[in-house]
């Protein structure tokens, strides 16, 4: 267990080494012209729902790029995957940096014990406010237990650890405000557009720990839950739940680079 003034040497050595490296990259944190789009786990990790979560996950993905590349011709949207492979964590964060995004948008479909358990989610980088938050962390980083050196790519990260996961919450706080700010969007938009919010929430998950741009991961529903399963399972409905994801995005956009 660290102690206390150990844990604050960490959060404040983290913070720093964010902040100097976006200026040293000059990251512009007042345009958004370009977007990666996470499609949720894939090939051999088929996520929640025996498979479907991946599948659902993509379909959304693919739906809300492409909502973006119609009406927003000055965006550029990157996908982490375009199809049915398996991806690392680690790797789809790469990319994203690797390509100086400005939003990171990580898509997912929810599960819990009890099927009545219903709505959407959107979680930022962050402390854990519950023990279900945590708990929901680890299921979705205990994807690395599937990657080969996982040790060593995670820098010996243990997805089991509550530890580990409070540590990891302050990498990005460099870009909590904006982070937030689009998160919020997002579950306005899905009551808009007829959805059960359960709210912005925060936990650790590592597909956005590494990230150097505001990010955020976006649980589209439960698939435990018979009534978000069937509007998931729905053309229609996925088509819903990425068109709330676009008019979030657009307005996110238009009032940061009015703000500029």
């Amino acid at each position: 267990m660290l102690s206390n003034k150990t844990f604050i040497i960490a959060f404040l050595l983290t913070s720093a080494t964010f902040f100097s490296f976006c200026r040293l990259n000059n990251y512009p944190l007042n345009t958004v012209k370009k977007v990666v789009i996470d499609a949720g786990h894939g090939g051999k990790d088929p996520g929640t729902g025996n498979g479907r979560e991946k599948r659902f996950a993509l379909d959304i993905a693919l739906r809300l790029g492409k909502m973006i590349k119609n009406n927003l011709k000055d965006v550029e949207v990157i996908y982490t995957r375009d199809s049915d492979v398996f991806i690392p964590l680690n790797e789809r964060a790469e990319i994203a940096n690797k390509n100086k995004a400005d939003l990171f948008i990580s898509i997912h479909c929810n599960a819990f014990t009890s099927a009545n358990a219903s709505g959407t989610e959107t979680y930022v980088m962050g402390l854990h406010k519950s023990e279900a938050n945590l708990n929901l962390a680890k299921r979705e980083n205990n994807v690395i237990l599937m990657e080969d050196n996982y040790k060593k790519s995670y820098k010996g990260f243990n997805p089991n650890s509550p530890l580990a996961h409070i540590m990891l919450a302050n990498y990005q706080s460099a870009f909590m405000n904006q982070s937030m700010d689009f998160a919020s969007r997002v579950e306005r938009q899905f009551v808009n557009h007829g959805n059960k919010s359960r709210g912005v929430k925060q936990a650790g998950f590592l597909v956005i720990w590494e990230t150097t741009m505001p990010s955020v991961l976006i649980e589209t529903g439960y698939l435990s839950n018979p009534a978000d399963a069937r509007k998931l399972a729905s053309e229609s409905g996925r088509e819903n739940i990425a068109k709330a994801i676009y008019t979030a995005f657009n307005s996110y956009k238009s009032d940061v680079e009015r703000n500029q």
